[in-house]
């Protein structure tokens, strides 16, 4: 039932923001060189990479293994990608995701190749059950999106800051989805995140409080390059462990 509602749904989206697909594509190609999609590398049901994708809204080739994740005001980002994603047409292209079965409308935030293959355990991969989605649980639980409510302090790279504080919190939150997915909870979110994208989509939202979450146990892959010939079929739970560290 879910698989069809999304077919039906992102189909119909498709040709209503078909004029939105040509204003977005002219934006991106009027402000930075390079193609209109991202492709970003992503993990999704069972631990299948995929690439989903987006209009661009950073500058190209600025995107290396250490800068996965987007800072607050982040220079790689061009004026007309503040605008996508400020709206959120940026993720518009993600209906081809959807119709292709790799994303759900709602479901668990898609992650970092990278990132799972080096920072996910056990309980991390229980996120992995269901297809991601374009919407989820921590988008209307923290809107924007983490890095707002809870940004780095001075000197810390984002990234790590994003793993050893945001990490956990946003995983918990797609076990939570997993656990307690319905047709209702679906549609709950989707209300939820409309509102919030019309009413604070070019304001700034009220900071909520952040606590970080008591994970289970997590063990720190080894610093190193990603494969750069990766199975392009699976993200095993050997390649995403990896071996073994200290805790963090």
């Amino acid at each position: 039932m879910k698989r069809m509602v999304d077919i039906v749904v992102a189909v119909a989206l498709l040709v209503l923001t078909a004029p939105l697909w040509i204003v977005s594509a002219v934006l991106v190609k009027a402000t930075s060189p390079g193609p209109t999609l991202y492709k970003a590398k992503r993990v999704g049901r069972g631990g299948r990479p995929f690439e989903m994708y987006k209009f661009r809204t950073m500058r190209q080739n600025l995107d290396g293994v250490n800068r996965r994740v987007t800072e607050p005001d982040d220079p790689r980002i061009t004026p007309a990608g503040q605008l996508l994603r400020r709206s959120r047409l940026d993720e518009i292209p993600q209906l081809l995701n959807i119709v292709k079965g790799e994303m759900s409308l709602i479901g668990p935030r898609p992650e970092d190749v990278d990132i799972v293959r080096r920072h996910y355990t056990d309980w991390h991969r229980r996120s992995l059950e269901v297809r991601p989605g374009v919407a989820c649980f921590s988008e209307i639980r923290w809107y924007p999106d983490l890095t707002y409510h809870d940004p780095p302090p001075d000197g810390t790279p984002m990234q790590e800051w994003y793993v050893d504080r945001h990490l956990d919190a946003q995983v918990s939150e797609s076990i939570r989805y997993v656990e307690q997915r319905s047709m209702w909870i679906d549609l709950t979110i989707v209300v939820r995140l409309a509102w919030l994208t019309l009413r604070y989509g070019f304001a700034d939202p009220p900071v909520v409080a952040f606590e970080p979450v008591d994970a289970p146990h997590r063990v720190e892959a080894p610093d190193r390059s990603p494969d750069p010939s990766p199975d392009p079929s699976h993200v095993t739970p050997s390649a995403m462990s990896a071996a073994k560290g200290g805790p963090r």
